[in-house]
């Protein structure tokens, strides 16, 4: 591909995910990832460094995405401070170790990995499972371990959390409307030390490409943010037409299918 072609196509990325994470209600690194590695493999990236490369830019392109909709929640004053504070050193903390459990798996295990994280998420929506709602939130001590258990997992997979983060608030006793705006406080932290590390971790790797530092591919971010926010609230509007068991259904047959591309090579 030309310089030209390759940035249209990651222009043309960002819509996708954009418009599907507004559609769906989800982050968009469910989308973004597996798009990115098709992308990639179709570049011809090395398949050694090609899951890595698509996750760590994933994390990169939350940063950006994350950050917006975190300020959004943060100034309608859906974003509970005492239960996020709790969190962050554990968010923090996972985040960087998923990064290195991420650098000692294989490109193939890591994308088998991401598979089946996937269909994990497919099978919960279309079984529609949660979590009870609790009434008490549980202590510093436990809340940092649930952040390091979801911040690890997220990195790991080039996600926000809130597939983690969202249930678990819920079972401490939050309103869906605190849970959802704590989930996307909590998703910036994770992506910046995630993005970060990957970067740490893959800084000079003789399998990437030019345009990569570390684990992250510069175009494609630049190519994702630029798309991915205005095409978002187009997905938002579509949700709103759209009936709610469809889309849900929906995207969990698109997550099977992309869950066993990735199991099945």
């Amino acid at each position: 591909m030309t310089v030209i072609v390759t940035f249209a196509v990651y222009l043309l990325l960002g819509v996708v995910a954009g418009t599907m994470a507004g559609l769906f209600g989800v982050g968009g690194g469910l989308i973004i990832v597996p798009v990115l590695a098709l992308a990639f493999e179709w570049q011809g990236v090395a398949p050694e460094v090609l899951m890595h490369l698509a996750i760590g830019t994933s994390l990169a392109t939350i940063v950006i995405t994350g950050a917006s909709s975190a300020y959004g929640h943060f100034r309608k004053g859906s974003v509970d401070k005492p239960w996020f504070m709790a969190l962050l050193p554990g968010l923090m903390l996972g985040a960087i170790a998923g990064v290195f459990v991420a650098d000692n798996l294989s490109g193939t295990l890591l994308g088998t990995l991401f598979g089946v994280f996937v269909l994990l998420v497919a099978l919960k929506m279309v079984m529609g499972l949660s979590p009870k709602p609790g009434s008490q939130a549980p202590g510093k001590l436990m809340m940092m371990a649930a952040g390091a258990v979801i911040g690890a997992i997220s990195a790991l997979f080039g996600i926000g959390g809130g597939t983690l983060t969202v249930p678990w608030l819920s079972r401490c006793g939050a309103k869906m409307t605190q849970a959802v705006g704590t989930s996307a406080a909590c998703g910036l932290p994770i992506a910046l030390f995630g993005a970060l590390t990957f970067i740490v971790v893959g800084w000079g790797h003789p399998l990437l490409p030019a345009a990569a530092t570390g684990f992250v591919m510069w175009p494609a971010f630049l190519g994702i943010v630029l798309t991915s926010v205005p095409f978002a609230r187009l997905g938002v509007r579509l949700a709103h037409v759209l009936p709610a068991h469809i889309l849900r259904y929906a995207f969990a047959t698109l997550l099977t299918l992309v869950g066993l591309r990735f199991i099945l090579g």
